[in-house]
């Protein structure tokens, strides 16, 4: 294993398609980051789950934890509930990991032929100053006391998504190793 990196920030979206929240520290386990998109909204007339594109606005609205259900009803213009996901909401993989250096390049206009340089909600950025992840799909990664295989890249191509073997803390600050 070779440090080539460091974690510089770990976010969880408590509720599915909300804002993200920022932690210095946070347990991976077999599903992802402890804490991420483990309730969902729900549109309270249709029983549907909303997610940003069927509920323009969405990711703006921070959650807190204290009337999550009138502030995003207020915000969509209809009444929701906020509720338990039931199971962990991972849509394609456990864990989304994006570079600063990637979103720099995206920002910039360096975006890959077929990719969009749109948020990709990771939970784990890193700082790379010499790497870029979009290299390390069938590889290992160690991140604290957390080890992931690196499966694959998204479809809008900004990191890499990656399966948990080994559950673990990982901290902001904590070394990225590549095998």
């Amino acid at each position: 294993m070779a440090v080539v990196g460091r974690v510089e920030q770990l976010l969880v979206h408590p509720v599915k398609s909300m804002a993200a929240t920022p932690l210095e520290r946070v347990e991976v386990t077999s599903a992802g980051l402890a804490g991420d998109r483990g309730r969902v909204v729900v549109d309270a007339a249709t029983g549907e789950r909303l997610r940003e594109k069927t509920a323009p606005g969405l990711a703006a609205i921070d959650p807190t934890g204290d009337d999550d259900a009138a502030r995003v009803s207020a915000a969509l213009g209809r009444t929701v509930r906020i509720e338990d996901a039931g199971a962990p909401q991972v849509m394609v993989a456990a864990v989304h990991l994006v570079s600063r250096q990637a979103l720099e390049r995206a920002a910039a206009g360096d975006v890959p032929a077929g990719c969009s340089a749109h948020d990709p909600r990771a939970n784990v950025r890193l700082d790379l100053p010499e790497d870029d992840e979009r290299d390390w799909v069938g590889r290992e990664l160690v991140l604290g006391g957390t080890r992931l295989l690196v499966t694959r890249l998204p479809r809008h191509c900004l990191g890499v998504y990656a399966d948990v073997v080994t559950p673990g803390p990982v901290g902001v600050g904590d070394p990225v190793e590549l095998g």
